[in-house]
C-alpha cells in the first residue's frame, strides 16, 4: 500500500496541499476526484516523485520516497502524467520499449522485448506497434502511453487524467482494460478522474480532495451520494442506483 503523512506543498504563496494523510490500498483501482484545483495531480505527481517531498513524508510499501533510489523505486510503481509529450516520430513499439529502462537502461535483453510484446497484446496494439505515433489517432496514442507504463512491469500504475479526449467508446475501453489488470494481474491502479460515473463503476475505492485536503474517502457504493456531491462539488445532482452501481444524473 502506498502512505501518505502530512503531506503539504506550496507554490509560492499558495497552499496546494493541506496537511494530507491518507493511505491508498493495494490491488484493485483507486479514483481520486474532486473539483478542479483540489490537489489531486499534485499528490500524485509527490507519490511518484516527480515533485520533491518537502514537508511530510510518503511510504510505497518498505520504501519511503525521496530516500530511496529512483530506480528503485521505478520498478515499484510507474506513472503517466497529465501531460506527457513524446517525439511523434517513435513507433508505437519504440514507445513502449521506454518503459522498460528501470530494467534495462536502454539495452533490452530478452525478457525486455517479451515483455514489450505483452504490452502491445494486452492493449491490443499488435496491428499499429510499427505505425508512428503522429500516424494514430487521439485514442490510439494515449492507449500506447498507457501501454508503456504497463511495459514498465511494477506493482503500482498511476495515471493522471488518462481519459481527457477520449471518445466514449476508447474511454471505455481503457476503463475495462485497466479493470482488467486489476483483477487478472493483480496490479495497483491509481487514477485521477474527472468523471465520477467512471470512479462510481469501476474503482473498488474513492479518495475525494477538496482545496488541498481529502474530504473522503471509502467504496463507491457508500460514497457516492448527493450530499458529498454537494459538499465536494458544489452541485445538486442526483444520483441513482443501476445494476447494483451508483450513477450521477447531469
Amino acid at each position: 500500500m502506498i502512505v501518505v503523512e502530512n503531506l503539504t506543498y506550496h507554490v509560492g504563496q499558495t497552499e496546494i496541499l493541506k496537511d494530507v494523510s491518507v493511505t491508498l490500498p493495494k490491488g484493485g483501482i483507486t479514483a481520486l476526484i474532486g473539483p478542479n484545483g483540489a490537489g489531486k495531480s499534485s499528490l500524485l505527481s509527490h507519490i511518484a516523485r516527480l515533485l520533491p517531498v518537502k514537508q511530510g513524508k510518503i511510504s510505497v510499501e518498505d520504501l519511503v520516497v525521496g530516500e530511496c533510489a529512483d530506480d528503485v523505486l521505478a520498478r515499484k510503481l510507474a506513472i503517466l502524467p497529465q501531460q506527457a509529450h513524446f517525439a511523434t516520430r517513435l513507433t508505437v513499439s519504440e514507445l513502449i520499449r521506454f518503459g522498460r529502462y528501470p530494467h534495462c537502461k536502454g539495452r533490452l535483453r530478452a525478457e525486455d522485448h517479451a515483455m514489450v510484446q505483452q504490452a502491445l497484446t494486452a492493449f491490443g496494439l499488435e496491428d499499429l506497434a510499427d505505425r508512428f505515433l503522429d500516424t494514430l489517432s487521439g485514442g490510439q496514442r494515449h492507449k500506447a502511453q498507457v501501454a508503456m507504463t504497463y511495459a514498465q512491469d511494477t506493482d503500482y500504475l498511476l495515471l493522471d487524467e488518462p481519459l481527457n479526449n477520449l471518445d466514449i467508446a476508447a474511454a471505455r475501453s481503457l476503463m475495462a482494460l485497466l479493470h482488467r489488470l486489476a483483477r487478472e494481474e493483480g496490479k495497483s491502479v491509481v487514477i485521477v478522474l474527472h468523471d465520477i460515473n467512471y470512479a462510481a463503476h469501476y474503482a473498488d475505492h474513492i479518495i475525494v480532495m477538496k482545496q488541498g485536503r481529502i474530504a473522503a474517502a471509502g467504496e463507491p457504493a457508500e460514497l457516492v451520494t448527493e450530499n458529498l456531491l454537494f459538499e465536494a462539488f458544489g452541485t445538486t445532482a442526483k444520483v441513482t442506483t443501476f445494476e447494483g452501481k451508483k450513477v450521477v444524473l447531469p
